[in-house]
């Protein structure tokens, strides 16, 4: 046998090598990926402000969907839909939310000049205080109905089912309302079931989510203030997650040093809690990169005092040297100041190539030039964790012109095994599909004949 050339032997070898060993192969952008380069930190007096103004689709506008997928329109003329919850039975609840009118302001230059940027951003707007069911869908893929599921709620977020029991986590508080499989507004009284930091509420977002025994709450609450900027007794209790025992009704810290939490889930395969966190600002445009981590009981993850593990932050007086020997690196950059917000892990079959890996709904920057967010990414995972760079499953929210159509926040999969995107400055919650798919079946069932309006908690 003749042998073959050297160069020849040398490719081959390099080809099987890149074949066998993919994750050497693959490229992350910076800030993204588990183990993102962290350039040095920049100062300056005046912080970054590059603002996409909302400007909300035109009509016959929507964004772009990845190669083989659609993106319908399934809810509309919904007012800042944030987050999104699926019932068992199929039906969708929509939380049209904004952060609290009755909150006590936070004071200085920096409050007001990131108080414009939220209204000029869309997040200006009264909160609805409202979430809304919808049901159904139609073969042009849009919901069949939509109701007025709950309102007179204090900036409702979260929502899980547990039993017979729907649980709302509030900007100040966990409401748990009886629930009956198929009714279209909830008809019996609420009943607060936990106090949650309140007060200025500089995150006010609170998530909840229940573990698969259906035995505890999970409870997001964020920070008060980018980096512990008025002092750490405000922050008491925040940039943590919360556990909630439902049977003995006691609660505590799961975890901390999370600035702000928002989307929660469980990973398929390993069974584990994981978190979208937002980190600090004022220190770069590639400094701090959102994440997504596993939360580990009783683990601390650095803020105020660092960040993405030991990295110190030296604007924190006094510091912590003993918690910051404890930070634990999160696993999954998200890229800086994307404002990674929504979470879902995918479990379902009609999208295949998303199987056990996690949606993002990333909200998108204010303070970083050039913009980054604004799109929904998808993370695959293998055996529980990541294992590759993230995927453009939508984008195309920001115009040619660079003003916001819409901002993806929450993340959800239907029954039908669709993925859910809901879009506060679009007004929609959108709803992705193979191509030629868009009207997969997302069955309900039948609402019994009492569907009287709940009687809900109003604003304090």
């Amino acid at each position: 046998m003749t042998p073959r050339p050297l160069t020849a032997c040398l490719l081959a070898s390099l080809g099987l090598a890149a074949l066998h060993a993919p994750a050497m192969a693959q490229q992350y952008a910076q800030g993204f990926g588990p183990n993102p380069t962290l350039p040095a930190p920049e100062k300056s007096l005046i912080p970054t402000l590059n603002i996409a103004d909302a400007d909300p689709w035109p009509q016959g506008a929507r964004p772009t969907p990845a190669t083989g997928l659609a993106a319908t329109a399934y809810g509309t003329g919904l007012n800042h839909p944030r987050w999104l919850y699926v019932l068992p039975n199929g039906d969708v609840l929509v939380a049209e939310s904004n952060k609290p009118a009755n909150a006590p302001k936070e004071s200085g230059v920096r409050a007001k000049v990131q108080g414009m940027a939220q209204k000029q951003a869309g997040a200006g707007v009264e909160s609805p205080n409202r979430i809304s069911l919808l049901r159904g869908v139609k073969a042009d893929g849009t919901a069949e109905t939509r109701t007025v599921f709950a309102q007179g709620l204090n900036s409702p977020f979260g929502m899980t089912l547990v039993g017979d029991n729907l649980y709302v986590a509030n900007a100040d508080a966990l409401w748990r309302f009886p629930y009956k499989t198929g009714e279209t507004a909830l008809s019996g009284k609420g009943a607060k079931v936990l106090d949650l930091p309140a007060g200025i509420n500089h995150h006010w977002t609170k998530n909840v989510i229940a573990s698969p025994d259906g035995k505890k709450l999970y409870i997001t609450v964020g920070s008060n203030s980018n980096v512990a900027d008025n002092g750490m007794e405000i922050e008491k209790g925040r940039a943590a997650i919360w556990e909630y025992d439902i049977a003995s009704g006691k609660h505590r810290i799961y975890a901390s040093g999370l600035r702000n939490p928002n989307g929660m889930g469980f990973q398929p395969q390993s069974k584990m809690l994981w978190t979208a966190v937002n980190e600090r600002d004022e220190l770069g445009n590639e400094l701090v990169p959102d994440y997504m981590t596993s939360v580990k009981d009783g683990g601390f993850y650095g803020w105020p005092y660092s960040y993405y593990g030991q990295h110190v932050d030296t604007r924190v007086k006094p510091q912590n040297p003993e918690l910051v020997a404890k930070a634990i690196v999160p696993d999954y950059a998200l890229g800086a100041h994307t404002a990674s917000l929504g979470l879902a892990f995918y479990d379902a079959n009609l999208l295949p190539q998303f199987k056990n890996g996690a949606l993002i709904g990333q909200h998108g920057s204010w303070n970083r030039k050039p913009y980054s967010g604004y799109k929904l990414i998808f993370v695959p995972f293998t055996n529980g964790k990541p294992s590759g760079p993230p995927q453009d499953v939508l984008t195309g929210f920001l115009s040619k012109e660079g003003k916001a159509n819409g901002r993806p926040v929450g993340v959800a999969v239907d029954k039908a095994g669709a993925v859910l995107l809901a879009d506060d400055v679009g007004n929609i919650v959108w709803r992705i599909t193979p191509t030629g798919n868009m009207a997969a079946a997302n069955t309900t069932a039948p609402a019994p004949a009492t569907t009287a309006q709940a009687t809900t908690p109003t604003k304090k």
